[in-house]
């Protein structure tokens, strides 16, 4: 297992991302599903303006996790292609961020049949937001209490033979570090990250937060 350090976590990590971006902007976001699209359309970022970002937060004011904040300075189109944002809601064109509750994201990806499953968990996972990610599962950023880096957690959503969420990420950081090939998370499935050393401390954290102490939640559809 690999030792942690600075560098693996929070605004560093994400700037180790960016720098991977900037390297090859047009590179898919997923190499096995082109429909992700690449990590900047036309090569070109998006950076959300210093002033709108500073006032930008989660809804009911919560502030934003330091490496999405980082990441929005430096892009915001990957985000919005995952819909993340709303119409702005005022003349000054500020942004809104739009967190769907866990449900009507499973719903909208899989179809109601499997989706509903998810419905009972809308109400521990509210604010969640959509990210690019598997094929037959999803990759879904669940707002609530954060880490000891201020990062909320990447669950993974599958509905391979029995519906189940699982822990994948300890933050966006590692999630967009991990996704654009800055770092290896050894070992297999979902929660892999949990036997990271760098990360094991984060995803016990997450779990006790969200999941009962446990990594993953197995559910029927009925």
């Amino acid at each position: 297992m690999t030792s942690s350090t600075t560098a693996d976590h929070g605004v560093a990590l994400t700037e180790r991302a960016i720098s991977s971006v900037e390297a090859d902007p047009l590179r898919l976001v997923l190499g096995h599903n082109r429909f992700a699209g690449p990590w900047l359309v036309e090569g070109r970022a998006r950076p959300v303006p210093a002033a709108a970002l500073a006032s930008l937060t989660l809804p009911g004011g919560r502030a934003l996790s330091p490496s999405l904040r980082r990441w929005l300075a430096f892009d915001s189109g990957f985000l919005r292609r995952s819909g993340w944002f709303g119409p702005a809601d005022g003349a000054d064109g500020g942004l809104v961020l739009t967190p769907r509750p866990l449900g009507e994201i499973a719903r909208a990806e899989f179809g109601d049949g499997w989706g509903q499953a998810f419905d009972p968990l809308s109400e521990r996972f509210a604010e969640c937001f959509l990210l690019p990610g598997g094929s037959d599962s999803r990759r879904v950023l669940a707002v609530g209490e954060p880490d000891d880096y201020g990062e909320h957690p990447v669950l993974a959503l599958d509905i391979d033979d029995l519906p189940c969420i699982e822990l994948m990420y300890p933050g966006l950081d590692v999630y967009l570090a991990d996704t654009a090939g800055v770092i290896t998370v050894p070992g297999e499935g979902y929660s892999a990250a949990a036997g990271d050393a760098r990360y094991a401390a984060r995803m016990r954290a997450h779990a006790r937060n969200h999941l009962a102490g446990e990594l993953s939640e197995d559910f029927t559809r009925w």
